[in-house]
């Protein structure tokens, strides 16, 4: 019977980068303990390939610090002990299918389900860093449901549950990180950019992914080139052939902004590229690298030490981390005299401080010894970073993830259940595959035979929700994805090839709406090439404001004219597709940028127009009160009695009514103003114009009544006078009316006419009864006109027959003259033009008719007397 669970799970860590030479990891006891093994030695097939990746180191450490945290946890997985073996894949797909197999068989040789020598259980597979790598061991270990959680690769082939149900990746989809990229590219209007992709599957997809996204939102890409692979011997030619091809595409480009995809083995000949070209290159290459999670460029080769000065002013998407506690702690307690169980830690040493590690194989000729009180905080971020790097985050995340997932199998009620029944639970024969618990009772019946319970670890890790001692929230979603997000880094370098990462932005599309993109342009510190400006990326410059773009014939869209905008129209943006309209109460500017309000255009008082005209208008008037008042004083005078004066007052106050109606026409339109202009305007003329018609035919009855015998003497008098006033009135008062009761005028806003200003005016409502109101006014004008013509030569004493024709004259001159000028102006001259027809004929009625009366009356008294009248009319009778 099992007192107590006591299990060494074992958590088999697939490590491509550390070592490139062989390494066998065994299982450690205690687990927080490696042993020793391996090394390059000569019959190592890999011998070449001998490299160390001192950065990659710290994924090693985040397992082992990771595990020893879970193990001292008394609250997750008590009682239980997790262990760890560590394989290396070589860059070689045997090695990888190897080690895979070795992790399902027995320790002392390659069997498949041959493991009956072991206690320690296989519970899930953390690994690999590289995509090929991944996918090769996801080929094996799914064939036995075994959990695989990746921490490197982004391959979507890996995300098809159907073919890789088992894979788990504690990394988030790709998706986020190409809308990132377009995000980003938004942001600072980088329209013109390159590609370079590693030259394998993932490359290629990426570039099938994002190119579509770019196009969708007007971004065009200059290039697209594949990054060359790292030359061997009989590939040097090669190399540079490709390397050229890729310089003449960055160097001749218009493109500022370049963004690579790739992992860091991948990428590891443009790194050289790079390196070469800053080595050589008179000009080198400046450029805004933008580069992806997957690429650690910063990571240094042993003996390999490619200045990173290129990358000044980078950006990068990474996988979002966080500072884990106590974690800078544990690397400063690392020592390579007391870790004797780490496999790693003196070769680590012995690389990264060049000394010799004492008691070992590691030495330096005339060198110094490993002291082992060195700092890891002293060393340079290609060799060795103190913040846990987006891999060894991964990784510590994993762990736990697993370490949950358990909990969660060894705490389920199932379990509980089945002890219950009486069944013997060996923990040794735990499962990780997915099968349901098979229970035949008919069997059990007949054979009573018992059947172990198989769990399954997939339903538990699918469904794990944490929170890691970071704070962040971690889970699975439906693809086996983690939740994290994407930090945007920018990177700076330092004379010394040492950098800082400044995290300046994020990408999370779990964020709400509207934050799932955030950048601090200001944290950005720029390439020195662009003297702390935002770069420009463009193929040809920005339309400004005023301008928009036009197609080049055969070019891509991004490549464009500039063009002004057509007369009218407006563009308030950069790189505008077309120009608009301004709504019709404004008008565009002079630099055709914006639109601003039309000014409110009529004739006012306060401008000079309006001003002098409405002082002519009460200047006439006084002038034409002062004849009133004058006639009034003198009206029992010959020359004010002899004309007949009832028609003079009734004309002088008809004058002083059109004087003064032509002050309606000042200032803004209103609808009672509208109203009064046309019809007071037309109703006051014909009342004066009538007037004038009625003194014209009484002086010829007054003429033909003086005969003997005459038949006219009884029409003279203010009867005949009084009538002609009143119903040629009366006619204008009824098309008024009509008027009126059809069409009224009404204040009207003209947007179109003037630009940059509204004219508002009055809508006449019905031009075909305005003008039937001048030409109803005309025709009286004609009348009186051709009248006082004929009758010009009668026997007058004060000639007033002379006066009213050559005062009909100017009249009639005034408002032919009138028509085509109103009919070519607008706005407040077309106001303006109608009051001055309106004071010019009244000014030339008061004028010839009564000013000659008043020079007899004021200056020349002698000859306003009874006898100089009779002398008059005598002697022009006799000259009849």
């Amino acid at each position: 019977k099992v007192t107590a669970w006591s299990l060494r799970l074992q958590i088999a860590l697939i490590l491509k980068q550390q070592v490139r030479c062989s390494v066998l990891c065994l299982s450690c006891h205690p687990p927080a303990m490696f042993s020793m093994a391996g090394g390059c030695t000569a019959d190592t097939p890999f011998k070449s390939h001998c490299r160390l990746l001192p950065k990659n180191y710290q994924h090693v450490l985040a397992l082992v610090f990771a595990i020893n945290k879970i193990n001292q946890d008394p609250e997750l997985l008590p009682n239980i002990t997790l262990g760890f073996r560590i394989y290396e894949s070589f860059f070689s797909a045997r090695k990888t299918y190897e080690s895979s197999f070795t992790l399902l068989s027995t320790r002392n040789g390659m069997i498949p389900n041959y493991n009956c020598d072991t206690q320690d259980k296989l519970s899930a597979v953390i690994g690999g860093l590289g995509s090929e790598t991944s996918i090769q061991m996801a080929t094996i270990l799914g064939i036995y449901k075994i959990p695989q959680i990746s921490y490197g690769s982004f391959h979507t082939m890996l995300s098809d549950k159907f073919q890789f149900p088992s894979v788990y990746r504690m990394l988030p989809n790709e998706v986020p990180q190409s809308l990132g990229l377009v995000r980003l590219m938004q942001h600072f209007r980088w329209t013109w950019v390159g590609l370079i992709a590693s030259d394998d599957d993932s490359g290629e997809k990426f570039v099938q992914t994002l190119k579509p996204m770019l196009t969708r939102n007007s971004i065009c890409v200059a290039f697209t080139k594949q990054a060359p692979h790292v030359p061997s011997p009989s590939m040097v030619l090669v190399f540079r052939e490709q390397t050229s091809k890729l310089h003449s595409s960055i160097s001749q480009t218009k493109a500022e902004v370049i963004v690579v995809y790739g992992d860091t083995d991948s990428l590891l000949g443009l790194k050289l590229f790079l390196h070469v070209n800053y080595q050589t290159a008179l000009t080198p290459i400046g450029k805004v690298w933008i580069m992806t999670a997957q690429w650690d460029f910063t990571s240094y080769i042993a003996l390999n030490r490619w200045t990173l000065k290129p990358f000044h002013g980078s950006l990068s998407f990474a996988v979002h981390t966080k500072e884990v506690p106590g974690f800078r702690d544990f690397l400063q307690s690392l020592n390579p005299y007391q870790s004797q169980g780490d496999i790693f830690i003196q070769r680590f040493w012995h690389t990264v401080f060049n000394c010799s590690v004492l008691y070992s194989s590691l030495t330096i000729k005339d060198g110094r010894n490993c002291s082992g009180k060195e700092e890891l905080a002293s060393l340079p971020g290609s060799d060795f970073e103190m913040k846990m790097s987006s891999q060894s985050y991964s990784i510590y995340n994993g762990v736990y993830a697993v370490a949950h997932a358990l909990h969660a199998l060894y705490s389920s009620k199932s379990k509980k259940e089945a002890m219950g029944k009486g069944h013997l639970l060996e923990l040794q024969n735990i499962q990780p595959w997915e099968v349901t618990a098979l229970l035949i009772e008919a069997a059990i019946r007949v054979s009573e035979l018992t059947f172990p319970l198989i769990f399954c670890l997939h339903p538990f890790l699918k469904n794990v929700r944490f929170n890691n001692s970071a704070g962040d929230k971690l889970y699975f979603d439906e693809n086996g994805e983690s939740s994290a997000g994407y930090d945007i880094l920018n990177w700076i370098v330092f004379p010394n090839d040492s950098f800082v990462r400044v995290e300046v932005g994020h990408m999370d599309l779990r964020a709400p709406v509207g934050q799932e993109f955030t950048i601090n342009e200001r944290a950005i510190v720029w390439n020195s090439r662009f003297n702390q400006t935002v770069p420009r990326s463009m193929c040809t410059e920005s339309c400004h404001p005023g301008y928009f773009r036009t197609v080049r014939e055969g070019e891509p869209l991004c490549c464009y004219n500039c063009a002004p905008c057509p007369e009218g129209t407006i563009s308030n943006q950069t790189d505008a597709d077309r120009c608009d309209q301004c709504p019709e109460d404004q008008y565009p500017n002079r630099d055709q940028d914006k639109c601003i309000p039309k000014i409110m255009h009529f004739l006012s008082y306060e401008e000079p127009l309006g001003f002098v005209l409405a002082s002519f208008a009460l200047l006439f008037s006084l002038l034409t009160v002062l004849v009133l008042g004058m006639f009034i004083k003198h009206r029992d005078t010959p020359i004010v009695r002899a004309n007949n004066r009832e028609l003079s007052y009734v004309l002088l106050l008809s004058l002083l009514l059109c004087f003064l109606c032509s002050l309606v026409f000042i200032g803004q339109p209103g609808r009672l103003t509208c109203l009064l202009r046309q019809m007071a305007f037309g109703v006051i003329f014909s009342v004066s114009v009538s007037s004038v018609l009625a003194k014209t035919i009484t002086v010829v009855l007054a003429f033909k009544a003086t005969k003997p015998g005459a038949s006219m003497r009884k029409w003279v008098g203010r009867k005949l006078a009084g009538t002609i006033i009143v119903s040629c009135s009366l006619i204008q008062v009824g098309i008024c009316a009509i008027w009126l009761g059809t069409a009224p005028p009404f204040p009207d806003l003209d947007m179109k006419s003037e630009a940059g200003h509204i004219l508002v005016q009055c809508n006449e409502g019905s031009n075909i009864a305005f003008y039937c109101i001048l030409g109803y006014m005309g025709f009286l004008a004609i009348v009186s006109f051709t009248v006082a013509f004929l009758a010009r030569k009668l026997p007058d004493t004060f000639n007033e027959a002379k006066f009213i024709t050559f005062s009909m004259l100017v009249f009639c001159s005034v408002w032919v003259s009138f028509i085509p000028t109103y009919l070519s102006t607008r706005g407040k001259y077309m106001v303006a033009v109608e009051i001055f027809s309106i004071l010019a004929s009244s000014a030339g009625l008061l004028c010839c008719i009564f000013i000659p009366k008043c020079y007899i009356i004021v200056l020349r008294p002698d000859l306003n007397t009874r006898e100089q009248l009779v002398r008059k009319s005598k002697s022009g009778t006799q000259e009849l």
